[in-house]
C-alpha cells in the first residue's frame, strides 16, 4: 500500500487534490485543509486501489464521468470518521442513565413516549449503549412508546451496525461482562446482539447538512464528535437545525471537546459531576 500511496502523491496534481476537497466538504461539509493531503491518501489509497486507479487525477475523470455519481458517493464515505465504542465517554452515559432518563419519566408522563436520535452512528456502538441503558428501564417503559433512531452518511456502516455482529475486539472497547452476558449471543469469534436490543434502534442513512425535515419533537440527541470535522459556518447551521429537531427542554449531547459556545444561544449548559451536556431553553 505504500507503493501506492507513493504512486498518488507524486501522480496526482494539485488541481486534483483542490477538486476532491471542494466535492467533499460540498457533499458533506468535512473541512480538509491544504496539510491533509496525506489523509486523503490514505483514506482513498484502497479505494484507488480497487477501482485500477494510479492518481487523484485517475479518480478526478473516473468522477466526472456520466456514471460518476456512486464512486462520489464511495470517496465521501471513505474520509468519514467512523471511531466508535461501547459507552464512550462512560460520564455521558452515566448522565443520561441517572439524569435524563429519569427526567423524561417525568416530564413525559403524559404522553408516555419518548424519542431519541444518536445522529453519527457509525458501527452502531453508541445506539446499542443507548437501548441498553434504557433495557434498565424495561418494566417502568412497558407501556410507552421509546423511538431510537441511529443516523450516518455511511451505508456501508450502517449495514454493520444493523447486522449487530461485533468483534472480541469491539466488545473489549467498553461493554460490560454483565451486560455481555445478558444481550449478547457468541458466533464463533464473534458476538451477536440479541433481537430484543436490535429491535430498538432503527437504522437510516442520513447527510447532516441535508434536510431534516422528518425530525421533529425529539427529546435527547447524541451528536458527539462530529462536529469537531465542521467549519463554523456549518456547525451553525447545524444547530440550527437542532432546534427545529429537538423540543424546548430537550437535551443534546456533544462530544467531549465540542460545545455550543459562540455558536447558540438556544442551549444552556448543564453540568452534572464531570459530565458536560445541554438543554434547549428556547
Amino acid at each position: 500500500m505504500r507503493a501506492l500511496h507513493t504512486a498518488v502523491a507524486s501522480s496526482g496534481s494539485g488541481a486534483a487534490f483542490d477538486y476532491l476537497r471542494k466535492m467533499i466538504y460540498d457533499g458533506a461539509a468535512i473541512v480538509l485543509d491544504e496539510d491533509k493531503r496525506y489523509l486523503l491518501e490514505a483514506r482513498l489509497g484502497p479505494l484507488l486501489l480497487g477501482e485500477g486507479l494510479r492518481s487523484f487525477d485517475d479518480l478526478v475523470a473516473r468522477l466526472e464521468a456520466p456514471d460518476g455519481a456512486l464512486l462520489r458517493r464511495r470517496v465521501i464515505e471513505a474520509l468519514t470518521t467512523n471511531e466508535t465504542s461501547f459507552f464512550r465517554d462512560k460520564r455521558a452515559f452515566q448522565a443520561f442513565r441517572y439524569h435524563v432518563i429519569p427526567q423524561l419519566l417525568i416530564d413525559r408522563a403524559g404522553t408516555r413516549k419518548i424519542s431519541i436520535w444518536c445522529g453519527a452512528s457509525s458501527t452502531g456502538q453508541e445506539p446499542y449503549s443507548v437501548a441498553l441503558m434504557l433495557k434498565e428501564f424495561d418494566r417502568v417503559l412497558s407501556d410507552w412508546t421509546v423511538e431510537l433512531l441511529a443516523t450516518d452518511i455511511s451505508t456501508e456502516v450502517l449495514a454493520r451496525a444493523a447486522a449487530g455482529v461485533f468483534s472480541q475486539m469491539e466488545i473489549n472497547r467498553g461493554m460490560l461482562p454483565s451486560l455481555l452476558s445478558c444481550f449478547f449471543d457468541r458466533s464463533g469469534n464473534d458476538w451477536i446482539i440479541r433481537n430484543e436490543v436490535r429491535r430498538m434502534v432503527t437504522f437510516r442513512q442520513m447527510n447532516l447538512i441535508d434536510h431534516w425535515s422528518y425530525l421533529h419533537d425529539v427529546d435527547v440527541v447524541f451528536l458527539r464528535n462530529v462536529l469537531i470535522y465542521f467549519d463554523v459556518p456549518t456547525k451553525r447551521r447545524i444547530f440550527e437545525k437542532l432546534c427545529r429537531t429537538l423540543r424546548i427542554g430537550g437535551y443534546l449531547f456533544l462530544g467531549s471537546v465540542e460545545s455550543t459556545l459562540n455558536l447558540t444561544d438556544n442551549f444552556r449548559e448543564v453540568a452534572l459531576g464531570k459530565s458536560i451536556f445541554y438543554q434547549r431553553i428556547k
